[in-house]
């Protein structure tokens, strides 16, 4: 069996990992944490992310660094955005120009605002960036595991995403071809901010009418900004677009959309990060789009709105109510 190493054991890391296992690769899903690791092992299954999901036979856990992407065709990055660059430095000497590199986080990175596969390309020194593919889309990592129809696009060169289109498709997973990375990173990010939004109108108490509305200017904001960063404004009609937005917003898998919910509550930041166990990546990534459209001088209120309740203690109610008396103006 050709190996594929997925690097990060959370939630998506796993489901991915059992993705390719069923479709007969001998999978290497690396846990940096060694208790986790030691866990993983004894229960051959991730009860801390992704509970009741038995590993198969060719699905193999590590925690070493050393000789990990050794023979590996292809190499999954399933890390939180700011986490990404650290991890990728680890293994950036095991990469070969036979291997492609796939990246599944969903961000951006705060220092820098770079977009994560720009990210990898600097951390392998720009040594086979035509190998980078983005995998991303409207998925839950529980309804992947479970086997629930999902749909999501490899994006990047096309010969490179071709190759990974074939090595995760199957019955319940389809893959579409793009060629916008940049559409498809922005979209990712820029989706968990405003799922954090729709989390808020539901705390609130607010009803569909105010999620639709959140949704469809939210869109806006997204494809304006991406258009602004050299994205394709038709991507954002897609998978990585319209698709991962509604999901995000909508899904009570969202954790975006749950710290979201509890800020609407009236909940502080401090309390509702301390209680989670997975990454919420809207958190950083708003504060770091916020960043990147202020320099720019692109208007998203919605955006903004967001990074004010987060990051300077507004009241989610004020600020719907600012967000409401804004001046008026033509829809397009």
């Amino acid at each position: 069996m050709e190996k594929i190493v997925v690097i990060g054991s959370g939630s998506w890391g796993t489901a991915l990992g059992l993705v390719l296992a069923n479709n007969g690769y001998s999978v290497t899903l690396w846990e940096y944490n060694m208790e986790q690791a030691t866990e993983l092992i004894k229960d051959k299954e991730n009860k801390k992310y992704l509970k009741g999901h038995k590993f198969p036979e060719n699905i193999r856990i590590e925690n070493e660094v050393k000789n990990l992407l050794k023979d590996a065709i292809t190499v999954v990055f399933a890390i939180p955005s700011q986490s990404l660059r650290a991890v990728v430095a680890k293994f950036s000497n095991q990469i070969t120009e036979k291997m492609l590199i796939v990246n599944t986080g969903k961000g951006i990175e705060i220092n820098t605002g770079n977009r994560l596969s720009e990210v990898i390309k600097e951390e392998i020194l720009g040594k086979f960036h035509k190998n980078i593919v983005v995998l991303s889309g409207p998925t839950h990592a529980e309804e992947v595991a479970l086997g629930v129809p999902t749909v999501i696009v490899a994006s990047g060169q096309i010969e490179a995403a071709k190759i990974i289109q074939e090595q995760f498709t199957n019955k319940n997973f389809r893959v579409y071809v793009g060629q916008d990375t940049i559409g498809a990173e922005i979209g990712a990010a820029v989706k968990n901010c405003l799922a954090i939004g729709a989390g808020i109108a539901d705390g609130i108490g607010f009803g569909d009418n105010t999620k639709a509305a959140l949704i469809t200017r939210g869109l806006a904001e997204m494809t304006k900004y991406g258009v602004a960063m050299g994205a394709e404004e038709k991507t954002f009609s897609g998978l990585t677009g319209i698709g991962d937005l509604i999901v995000t917003c909508a899904s009570k898998h969202s954790r975006n959309r749950h710290v979201g919910e509890r800020l609407g509550k009236g909940e502080t930041m401090e309390k509702i990060l301390s209680d989670m166990i997975m990454v919420a990546e809207g958190v950083p990534t708003v504060k770091a789009i916020y960043n990147s459209a202020t320099k720019l001088k692109i208007e998203m209120p919605i955006v903004e709105g967001i990074y004010k309740i987060i990051y300077e203690g507004i009241n989610a109610k004020d600020m719907v109510s600012e967000l409401m008396t804004r001046d008026l103006k033509e829809e397009f």
